[in-house]
């Protein structure tokens, strides 16, 4: 079975302890110092046992990130703003390829109207 680039993993090689947080980091784009001070915050400002909990249970239950899930970084980015919009990732793929095919017909315009030289050694071949 292949890796699902859209869901969570635990990032054991970037990890601290356990790689939850570096983990969620990975997942929503953040920089993995802020996922951490903020665990360590909301542990120390009253969510002590509940925060544990949860970070155990996520360890515990989470995959570890697949080697070689992302061929480089900006498919990792990529992945992420699929994870945080797909509506938004599907309408700049669209957008993309959109502005390719109007970038490809303006080239074919080009050396079919206005090099008549080219047209005419196109049509010697016919």
């Amino acid at each position: 079975m292949t890796a699902r680039r859209t869901s969570f993993y635990l990032d054991k090689q970037n990890a601290k302890w356990l790689g939850v947080c570096s983990g969620i980091a990975e997942y929503t784009g953040l920089e993995r110092t802020w996922v951490r001070v903020g665990a360590v915050l909301l542990t120390i400002m009253g969510g002590f046992p509940w925060t544990l909990i949860a970070y155990l249970v996520t360890a515990w239950v989470a995959k570890p990130k697949p080697m070689g899930l992302y061929d480089n970084a900006e498919d990792a980015k990529f992945w992420q703003g699929v994870r945080q919009s797909p509506a938004r990732s599907t309408r700049d793929v669209r957008a993309k390829f959109r502005d390719i095919d109007r970038r490809l017909a303006d080239v074919e315009t080009h050396y079919t109207s206005r090099n008549s030289s080219l047209a005419n050694e196109i049509d010697s071949l016919r």
